[in-house]
């Protein structure tokens, strides 16, 4: 393969398309808006910096392509850097380190400032290359802004640094080898690894070639791109050049003005770094499935039965069925006794309860849930988190626990609530209770005329006045005796015949009251519980569909 064919290498087809770049990008800040919180901030540190260094690299000049010269020391890139430029910007020398900041020459200055102030060069670091007397020469480097870097293996801390900020912002990087340390382990292992996804914006030469033979030249070049394949950077351009003699700078020099031509670099560079951020991402989400069936009901329905349990709602019923019977008794039985019946205390009463619906619930005299119960509960929502996050990828799982739990302290006080204003069915007397009421009345005041009638009858007795006489019945049995000994027995075959009515509609009455309050309680269960859950679950799909945009 001829070096001319290496260098057409650098220009991908098909090109990146800027709208579909800012498409993944938006992708990208989905994921991240639907994962945060939710994962830890530590895995999604490169996607922030992806996201935000994209949108700083689109906004700025789009007319210029940044390209860093990048290398050890003694490896000559300051001055392959002065030769490409054709003057002696970057100081060139033997001592360490002799780059201490990056230097920047610019070809065609209008609109590069804000750029550079990004990238961070120094202003007295900035140089331009065009003029008036070779502007026609330039002219296919029109556009580029060429770094020269601090050392990569400077002895300087604050020098590693400074490389390690500005490969991550420049759109295609340049690195220098030399013949003698071109295999030297830091310069592979520490950065040409980490650019697997960014071959296309990646050139490797061998420079200072110039000290060496023909053969010897092509040997070395061999051994570098072995030595690349094994970086998983196989197929990179990779040539040799130098400063000054053979082979000179016409290969590089075509690589930058085809790079710089094609406007690709930028697209390039940020293209790669978000197919990185995405290959980061990928182990948090799966491939396939959706989490949108959200807890199945089978789980809903026994965290519900445990709420229930635990907020009282058999005792409630129960003492529904109670206050049904009272109630009945106390307008179903012998009207001159009835009184009796409302001296004694209403069993919802007794628990704070209303009968009705109520906007202003009181707190309730319920007695607090048992350990056993309370285990329950604890037991219910564990099984709604598990169920909620079955083939889901750390750290979703523990996401979801986090969830389930959020609004726990929460649970006592809406069950109270949801309890003490549920209705309860009671608050109107059946139809049917009229009617048995009113035929008790009338067997009362059948009974009350016979003993009227044998009262006033004892009464003139004893003060010797002629005795009130009367029809009888049958068997000359009086007809007050009739009345009063009917009265009281229809009093009472009613009450026995009511009875068993009385029982059903009690037992109705605690059956519908439950079911209402469990109602009121799976509300509970469902605003505190299970939608933490669901609502970490829609986060999930969200996050995984993003994702899977950001990777098209």
């Amino acid at each position: 393969m001829s070096l001319v064919e290496r260098v057409k290498q650098m220009v991908p087809k098909p090109p990146v398309n800027a709208d579909r770049l800012v498409a993944r990008v938006e992708a990208l800040h989905r994921f991240v808006a639907a994962a945060e919180g939710r994962v830890p901030e530590d895995r999604l540190v490169t996607a922030r910096t992806v996201i935000d260094r994209s949108g700083e690299r689109l906004r700025l000049s789009r007319a210029h392509t940044v390209i860093a010269l990048a290398g050890a020391t003694g490896s000559g890139k300051s001055s392959l850097f002065n030769a490409v430029s054709g003057f002696q910007l970057s100081r060139v020398g033997v001592r360490r380190p002799t780059t201490g900041v990056a230097h920047a020459c610019v070809w065609g200055q209008e609109g590069a400032g804000p750029l550079l102030d990004w990238l961070g060069v120094p202003p007295n670091r900035r140089f331009t290359r065009e003029s008036a007397l070779d502007g026609d020469d330039q002219a296919a480097l029109r556009g580029l802004v060429l770094l020269d870097l601090p050392d990569f293996d400077s002895i300087e801390d604050r020098h590693r640094l400074e490389v390690d900020r500005l490969l991550r912002l420049v759109d295609l990087v340049v690195w220098v080898l030399d013949p003698q340390k071109y295999a030297d382990r830091v310069v592979h292992q520490q950065y040409l690894t980490q650019f697997q996804r960014h071959r296309d914006v990646t050139v490797v030469v061998l420079n200072q070639a110039d000290r060496l033979n023909r053969t010897d030249a092509e040997r070395l070049l061999e051994d570098l791109r072995r030595l690349l394949d094994d970086d998983g950077l196989g197929g990179v351009p990779a040539f040799a050049t130098s400063a000054k003699g053979q082979p000179g700078l016409t290969t590089l020099r075509a690589a930058l003005e085809r790079t710089v031509a094609g406007r690709q670099a930028a697209l390039l560079r940020l293209n790669g770094d978000v197919t990185d951020a995405v290959a980061a991402l990928q182990p948090l989400v799966t491939s396939s499935g959706s989490a949108r069936a959200g807890v199945p009901s089978p789980t809903v329905d026994r965290l519900a039965a445990a709420l229930a349990d635990a907020a009282g709602a058999p005792i409630v019923a129960a003492a529904t069925e109670r206050t049904y019977r009272h109630r009945a008794t106390a307008s179903l039985g012998w009207p001159l006794l009835r009184w009796a019946r409302r001296l004694r205390p209403d069993p919802l009463k007794r628990l704070h309860l209303e009968a009705g619906p109520t906007d202003r619930p009181e707190a309730t005299s319920l007695p607090e849930s048992s350990a056993a119960q309370k285990a329950a509960v604890t037991l219910a929502a564990r099984e709604v988190a598990a169920k909620a996050s079955e083939g889901l990828p750390e750290p979703w799982p523990a996401a979801i626990t986090d969830a389930s739990r959020s609004r726990v302290d929460d649970v006592p006080d809406a069950l109270d609530v949801a309890v003490a204003s549920a209705d309860l069915g009671l608050n109107r007397k059946p139809a049917w209770w009229g009617l048995v009421g009113a035929l008790q009345w009338l067997g009362a005041a059948t009974a009350l005329v016979g003993l009227a009638w044998l009262a006033a009858r004892a009464a003139f007795a004893l003060l010797g006045l002629p005795s009130i006489g009367g029809p009888t019945v049958g068997a000359g049995i009086p007809l007050a005796t009739v009345l009063l000994g009917g009265g009281l027995l229809f009093g009472l075959l009613l009450a026995v015949v009511v009875r068993p009515f009385t029982a059903l509609a009690a037992r109705r009455a605690r059956a519908r009251a439950e079911r209402r309050m469990r109602t009121a309680i799976a509300g509970v269960a469902r605003t505190h519980i299970v939608g933490p859950v669901e609502e970490v679950l829609r986060s999930y799909d969200d996050a995984r569909d993003a994702l899977a945009s950001a990777a098209a």
